[in-house]
């Protein structure tokens, strides 16, 4: 799987409100399939070389739209996989959502089957945005974390072909041990791609991802500083998935560590809706739909709490204790639970559970210890 945040151009104002997600989420990602030509180090979803026959029928589809249709504000969707291009009724799918007034987008894999046709009937078909995935500044570094000589090559095509069609790119790019010191590099060559938004995925250990591949706290928070920089200097807006203590960083250098609050970010930062939204986090805003139709808080926290073949998508989102858990601040624990920025972040709890198997203790990849806590 992927990874694609709806974040707009910084044009509002401080200070507006913050969204509940305790009714509806914000962001829906859908894994169409599983089926992928790609070999990806890190693939959460293990993706195969063909389809699974058990996924979601086109029928069983609609009724996915339908129910997400039940919630009081309509999220965004992501058509995610492994490929989401191999579903033959993608395009009849994302007719219906349209049909529904979703927002949708989509996260091809950069393979020969994402052709310009294809991006042109993306583009006919109203996608919001393309995201494709760029993590390495050159082909080697790229190709080799994707398993798949000529992906690099690829991926500039559909960037390419999608600001020819005038669909607004995203470009996602996972932060690993592999590819950290070359941070500067990608963030230079990141611009030359002219995308709208750069996601920067900070990987958990789940699926084809192991503990050896993750950096340390320490790294993390140098990145994050580094996107801080970013923000005040880009033409693009950033942002940082599965490192939510990316709005701690900014709150500390705003200078507002005494009132952690993010109507306090400078309305000039890069940041797309990060200044006026609350924390999205796993089961917080976020919805992810398996192929299979099983429900979880995220692609990367993998407990399931129901079928969409069996149960309500809005009754899991809203009433399950799973997800109800994953919104409380107040049950975390460890030093996530005693930290004064845990309701602007929260921690990972996808890395969380794939450190220690409790969903609700610490994210390890945070450095920071609340003063309070020594005092």
């Amino acid at each position: 799987m992927q990874h694609l945040s709806h974040e707009h151009k910084t044009t509002a104002p401080c200070g507006a409100s913050y969204l509940s997600y305790d009714q509806s989420p914000y962001l829906v990602l859908w894994e169409l399939t599983r089926a992928c030509a790609l070999a990806c180090r890190h693939c959460r979803a293990d993706a195969i070389r063909q389809r699974d026959n058990r996924e979601l029928s086109f029928q069983e589809c609609q009724r996915v739209l339908d129910e997400l249709a039940r919630f009081d504000r309509l999220p965004l969707i992501v058509l995610t996989g492994g490929d989401p291009v191999w579903r033959p009724d993608l395009f009849q799918i994302i007719k219906e959502a349209k049909l529904r007034n979703f927002s949708v987008a989509i996260t091809p894999s950069a393979t020969p089957r994402t052709s310009k046709s294809i991006v042109d009937e993306l583009k006919i078909s109203g996608i919001a945005r393309i995201a494709v995935s760029l993590d390495g500044p050159d082909a080697d570094t790229h190709d080799k974390f994707r398993g798949v000589q000529g992906s690099f090559k690829w991926t500039h095509e559909i960037v390419n072909w999608a600001h020819q069609a005038q669909v607004p790119l995203q470009i996602n790019t996972t932060i690993w041990k592999g590819n950290i010191d070359q941070f500067d590099n990608m963030a230079g060559k990141v611009k030359t791609l002219d995308p709208v938004l750069w996601s920067l995925f900070f990987l958990v250990p789940t699926g084809r991802a192991g503990q050896q591949m993750q950096i340390e706290a320490q790294e993390a928070e140098f990145i994050l500083s580094k996107m801080v920089e970013l923000a005040d200097t880009s033409s693009y807006d950033l942002k940082a998935t599965a490192a939510p203590h990316f709005r701690r960083v900014l709150l500390q250098q705003s200078d507002a560590v005494n009132d952690p609050d993010l109507e306090q970010l400078s309305s000039t930062m890069r940041l797309g809706s990060l200044r006026s939204y609350q924390s999205v986090n796993d089961g917080k805003g976020i919805l992810f739909i398996s192929h299979t139709g099983d429900i979880f808080p995220s692609g990367f926290l993998p407990l399931s709490a129901g079928n969409i073949r069996d149960d309500s998508l809005v009754e899991i989102y809203r009433h399950h204790p799973l997800f109800t858990a994953l919104r409380d601040p107040e049950l975390l624990r460890g030093k996530c639970g005693r930290c004064r920025y845990k309701s602007v972040c929260g921690g990972s709890r996808a890395r969380a559970f794939a450190r220690s198997g409790d969903y609700l203790a610490e994210d390890p990849l945070c450095s920071y210890i609340d003063p309070s806590l020594s005092a």
